[in-house]
């Protein structure tokens, strides 16, 4: 087991990572196909082909998820990902030929880095002739590397954010994991301990300022529309797209706990969720212990995005944010 979504027998994550821009993407393949569900809160997402994870729609599978920076210009890596399954003949069978089925969502990273460099669709075929179902590199990577958390003050102000996993075995066979990108608007908190562990940090230089007693004293400035975190729940248990929406809107819980605030107006937070379907399941027991799950492991994953973040572009990591 490597502690990562990877964990999830079917599942393969890669990166494409430019250190140069700040930028990247980030694709986790299911090749075979799996059923998948999508829940999206606050006011600012950015995706792509989400549809055949909504109830209702013919096609019942996905062939891989892509987060990637570039805001919508970054939604062209998907054509990558696309390409790469259809030559090795992946994707929902269709009277002519395979399509690939490919969901997307995007952060918005052109604040940091070049905003004229954003991944494309060589950088989502890269990522995916990078992908394996080892160890996950996490931080500063992939659609990650121009996260950026805490700008409710600016950018001036923000720590980095970056791209963290988890997993963990619910009885003897059903494996749960996730993947994320977190590049909020609000801090990161550890919910044991109500010590924040990334955000606005102080201009006075003595750590981090709380986020929520920002608002009720007045925000001094209007914040940035340019956050989102984006996650992926996968689990090789066999889930209806209804239990899998269930798992996604579940999950977001996770992430609710521990970035404050969390599903703003400005943020555009998405969370995916797979189900690969090898080991069977019931409904509607399985969706809630697997979505209970999931709320624990997305938030144990932003934890370790953050702090194995490095400072890019001028954003200190918050390993390196000394605290009052």
């Amino acid at each position: 087991m490597h502690d990562a979504i990877t964990d999830v027998k079917g599942i393969k994550v890669g990166h494409y990572t430019d250190r140069e821009g700040i930028t990247g993407c980030t694709v986790v393949l299911c090749e075979d196909g799996a059923v998948g569900g999508v829940d999206v809160r606050g006011g600012s997402a950015g995706t792509r082909e989400i549809d055949p994870m909504r109830p209702g729609h013919v096609v019942e599978k996905v062939n891989a998820v892509l987060l990637t920076g570039g805001s919508a210009f970054g939604l062209d890596a998907a054509a990558g990902v696309a390409r790469y399954l259809e030559e090795r003949g992946k994707g929902h069978q269709t009277r002519a030929m395979k399509v690939p089925i490919v969901p997307t969502a995007v952060i918005y990273d052109l604040a940091i880095g070049s905003k004229n460099v954003r991944p494309d669709a060589e950088a989502g075929y890269k990522a995916c002739l990078a992908a394996s179902d080892g160890p996950v590199e996490e931080g500063s990577v992939g659609a990650g590397t121009g996260a950026t958390v805490g700008k409710l003050l600016g950018m001036e102000h923000a720590t980095k954010g970056g791209v963290g996993t988890a997993s963990t075995t619910i009885g003897d066979e059903i494996v749960v994991g996730v993947l994320v990108v977190v590049n909020a608007l609000g801090n990161v908190v550890d919910p044991s301990s109500g010590r924040i562990v990334a955000g606005v940090r102080d201009p006075e230089g003595k750590g981090f300022l709380d986020t929520v007693e920002l608002i009720r004293y007045g925000i001094p400035a209007f914040p940035p529309r340019s956050n989102s975190t984006l996650a992926v729940v996968a689990t090789n248990a066999g889930l209806s797209r209804e239990g899998a929406i269930v798992v996604a809107r579940m999950a977001q819980a996770g992430l609710a706990r521990v970035i404050r605030p969390a599903h703003t107006i400005f943020d555009g937070d998405v969370v995916f969720a797979l189900a690969t379907g090898e080991k069977e399941s019931y409904y509607p027991l399985s969706p809630f212990i697997i979505g209970t799950i999931a709320a624990e492991l997305l938030a144990q994953a932003i934890i370790r995005a953050v702090m194995k973040a490095e400072s890019l572009g001028g954003v200190p990591a918050a390993k390196e944010v000394v605290q009052a």
